[in-house]
């Protein structure tokens, strides 16, 4: 049997300084937010004869300073292109650029413009908030739904100490992917969008579905067992250790394909769920539960 819980000291230091870490790299660098947060257009074209290749799409605007340029393929025949917002101008000045591309047989590509929109600042702002509030009323909704499930476990700690808990196990989850991808947007222009935010709810919610099954089993073993609280935590640890990696691994085995052959739209989003489900088996075990001895140690000194 692992001595996880005895050992709380290590796994407790190592989670503090990556959290360190990870605070520092957002105060340094903040996040590179993308148009969904700050603002800009969406331009939606389909091609006639043959689509021009991203790269082809993307050489060909880089002198317009659209911004953050994302160009997404779509189907068979369009792409979506994201940039920040522009005048009408500079607008049509696009449509101009990308009939100057030439397909494979050297013609002049032909296309229809499906779809122009563009998004204000003032909405990007609502939407971040909107974004914060949500993160919010999940970890609320989780400390109510930990404390009402575990309400019948009154000893040797409080329900809704369990819920505390996971909660802290969540922070130091999500702070640790917002930290990577601070990194990652410094130095490979990452950029922060919704289907991050969706990215980061799915991880409470994978992460905290982890730490119920070990808080259950604590909880049918606490009347039966025969040994103190710490050593009771250890033992129930140990009992769903195996079941937490293999599901942990099973889960990443499957993101890991769709990140490295998937395609280059969704990378960001796979690579978020990744980190956050790695980072979430590992709280899971040697955070959340160390936190309840902790929360027991404090009581006993009080």
């Amino acid at each position: 049997m692992f001595r996880i819980i005895q050992k709380r000291k290590i796994w407790l230091s190592f989670s503090s300084l990556l959290v360190a870490i990870s605070v520092l790299f957002l105060v340094i660098w903040g996040l590179n937010f993308g148009i969904d947060f700050t603002g800009g257009s969406l331009l939606e074209v389909k091609f006639l004869n043959e689509r021009p290749g991203v790269d082809q799409v993307q050489n060909v605007l880089s002198d317009l300073d659209l911004g953050s340029l994302i160009v997404q393929p779509v189907g068979e025949e369009e792409l979506v292109l994201r940039f920040q917002d522009i005048t009408e101008e500079k607008h049509q000045e696009a449509l101009a650029k990308i009939g100057e591309i030439k397909t494979s047989s050297e013609e002049l590509v032909q296309f229809e413009e499906l779809r122009y929109d563009s998004i204000g600042p003032s909405i990007g702002k609502e939407l971040k908030q909107k974004s914060v509030y949500a993160m919010l009323v999940v970890l609320i909704a989780i400390i109510i739904y930990i404390a009402w499930a575990f309400r019948k476990v009154s000893k040797p700690i409080a329900s809704w100490k369990y819920g505390m808990s996971a909660i802290i196990a969540l922070f130091h989850d999500v702070l640790i992917v917002l930290g990577v991808f601070a990194f990652l947007g410094q130095f490979y222009g990452i950029e922060i969008n919704s289907a991050f935010v969706a990215a980061i709810l799915t991880v409470l919610g994978y992460s905290v579905n982890d730490t119920i099954v070990v808080f259950d089993r604590v909880r049918e073993n606490l009347p039966k067992s025969e040994e103190d609280f710490e050593n009771t935590i250890n033992t129930s640890v140990n009992q769903t250790i195996t079941r937490s990696i293999n599901t942990s691994v099973t889960t990443l085995l499957v993101l890991l394909s769709i990140f490295f052959f998937g395609g280059s739209t969704i990378r960001d989003f796979v690579l978020a769920l990744s980190i956050g489900v790695f980072i979430g088996t590992y709280s899971s075990i040697f955070l959340a539960s160390p936190t309840l001895v902790l929360w027991e140690k404090l009581k006993n000194r009080g």
